[in-house]
């Protein structure tokens, strides 16, 4: 997942919404659901801290910003709500005292706006800890670690292994609505009005599969996952990008509002259990992460300071 430049919020040329597959389609219906069901959160107390993890044990439900991106978080075939993140917070919140948690969809671009509008309690969505954003929202502790990948036309004809490579063949280059990505490839030398914007890593398949783009940036983990069920593309070996010239590794990671920090500080405490156990692990195996993709990492480290 992703940091684009600004506050999240897709400002690019959008691909059209109807290229979405009906895995993800089933989220629109979970959404109407969640919004209609779904009161604004009560406004964080002068508390120093805040008081919202009393006041979600007290109501038994938090709510879940998610994107619909698979595998961090999404509604699969069946209606349920799942993902690493989601599994990752049932898990946590349960230890914290609270039983359920209900998602709240929207445009991944869209999850930092709404946690601060408070539409909902905290974004499940995987999301990428960067200063930006660090000037925005708190975070927990990275719960994964994560390098990019391209999706490609089989054999990768064009030889594409890295944004540079991008840049100096003049490639068609496509990646998803506020991921990282987009930055990455600026930071390249992509011009940022050339690129092309979709909603999400299927939207990508779906482009690099019909021509429109020769390659889709987006995690290692999305783009060897999507391309499964593909016969005509391939995900490249993933590979760090350049941040100031120097190989940068992500880290994904639940958001709080900036007043929340008992809530954010009580997440981390029982995430460490979750890592020191093995738990963590066995939560995300799943959804495709390796054990090369568990961290150490920390919010503080990837803040910047």
């Amino acid at each position: 997942m992703a940091p684009p430049t600004g506050n999240d919020v897709d400002t690019f040329r959008s691909e059209n919404r109807h290229s979405r597959r009906s895995v993800l389609a089933s989220l629109a219906a979970v959404g109407v659901l969640g919004a209609a069901g779904c009161s604004r959160v009560a406004s964080a107390s002068g508390k120093q801290g805040g008081d919202l993890l009393q006041r979600l044990r007290a109501q038994g439900v938090v709510r879940l910003g998610i994107a619909g991106e698979i595998p961090f978080g999404y509604i699969d075939k069946d209606g349920h709500l799942t993902g690493e993140a989601p599994e990752l917070a049932k898990a946590v919140f349960k230890r914290l005292g609270v039983d359920r948690v209900q998602p709240v969809p929207t445009e991944f671009g869209s999850l930092i706006p709404g946690l601060k509008s408070q539409q909902f309690d905290v974004v499940a969505a995987g999301m990428y800890v960067n200063p930006e954003r660090c000037r925005q929202v708190i975070f927990a502790d990275p719960d994964y670690q994560m390098l990019d990948a391209f999706i490609v036309r089989k054999g990768n004809p064009m030889g594409l292994h890295s944004y540079r490579d991008v840049v100096e063949k003049k490639a068609k280059f496509a990646t998803g609505t506020g991921y990282a990505e987009i930055q990455y490839a600026v930071e390249a030398g992509y011009k940022e009005g050339d690129i092309l914007i979709v909603q999400d890593q299927v939207a990508g398949l779906n482009a690099v599969e019909a021509g429109r783009v020769d390659v889709f940036a987006g995690t290692a983990l999305t783009a060897r996952e999507v391309v499964k069920k593909s016969a005509s593309t391939e995900a490249t070996r993933p590979f760090a990008p350049l941040v100031k010239g120097e190989p940068h590794v992500d880290g994904g990671a639940f958001a709080f509002r900036t007043g929340e920090t008992n809530l954010r500080d009580a997440f981390n405490v029982e995430l460490r259990k979750l890592k020191r156990s093995g738990e963590l692990f066995r939560i995300l195996r799943p959804f495709g992460f390796t054990k090369a993709e568990m961290t150490d990492l920390t919010a503080k480290e990837l803040c910047g300071g």
